[in-house]
């Protein structure tokens, strides 16, 4: 069975960026496409870019933050569609500063949306997805600071650092029953998080003064574009990869992370 042909995908954060970018690439593959949101306006524009192509694709509304929301949102998918096969938990928000000035709104704000915007898609869709027994495939989006410790990232960190644990349990525990499991782990990428982090921050979690927003300049590693994000998402789900990793750089990376892991087990330091 194609992984995409006719099937029922779900993409929070649809309205643009990378959620947008996987919407097109799955609806290019027979895929029928429901575009979650904040922002309704962004997600109906993708959703008519997507008609005008002949594909089916709808607009909602939603809150990831909010469980009732997210169940509302596979309540709605089902009634239109009948299914559900992909769920892409994409929808995030970006936070930038050191861990000694954050406050407790830096906090709430990052976890209720990049931990717990995953935590509500997966109580909302998993046992759709087990009960239907059509198999499936959820991808979560973390980040490579979801991998490795980085500075001026450390509430960013911790969110995404939670998302791979929880992705990677997750597909110990159902991939022998049909359902694939990613973790989206993306370097820089041409979006406007940085930007709509700060627009759509609610208004009793802002901090006072300017927000933090580092300069392209301030960030390591090259930059890609949402295109070639969602290529490598829909050969994840093709292969069945846990891991979705997308620059050259992050092997380097990872290495150097791990050679000081094994470092420990030596004679001396053990």
């Amino acid at each position: 069975m194609d992984d995409f042909q006719g099937r029922v995908a779900v993409i929070t954060g649809g309205g643009g960026g990378i959620g947008a970018a996987m919407a097109e690439a799955f609806a290019a593959r027979g895929a029928r496409l429901v575009l979650a949101d904040l922002q309704l306006d962004a997600a109906m524009a993708v959703a008519e870019r997507l008609h005008a192509r002949g594909a089916e694709a709808i607009a909602v509304q939603t809150d990831v933050t909010v469980l009732d929301a997210v169940r509302a949102l596979a309540e709605e998918t089902v009634g239109r569609f009948g299914a559900v096969h992909v769920v892409c938990n994409n929808a995030g928000v970006a936070t930038f500063g050191e861990i000694a000035t954050a406050t407790h709104a830096d906090w709430d704000f990052t976890m209720r949306v990049n931990f717990w915007g995953v935590v509500h898609g997966v109580e909302a869709f998993l046992p759709r997805l087990l009960a239907q027994g059509q198999g499936g495939h959820i991808v979560n989006t973390a980040s490579m600071a979801g991998l490795v410790g980085m500075q001026w990232l450390g509430v960013y960190c911790a969110s995404k650092f939670a998302v791979v644990g929880l992705t990677e349990a997750l597909h110990r525990e159902v991939s022998r029953q049909g359902i694939g499991v990613s973790v989206l782990c993306p370097m820089i990428v041409a979006t406007n998080i940085n930007e709509n982090s700060v627009t759509r921050r609610p208004a009793e979690l802002r901090n006072p003064g300017e927000p933090v927003i580092p300069s392209a300049a301030g960030m390591v590693g090259s930059t890609i574009t949402p295109e070639e994000v969602a290529r490598r998402v829909v050969r994840a789900i093709e292969r069945k990869d846990l891991y979705v990793l997308t620059h050259p750089d992050q092997r380097e990376i990872l290495k150097r992370r791990w050679v000081r892991q094994d470092r420990m087990f030596e004679p001396d330091v053990w």
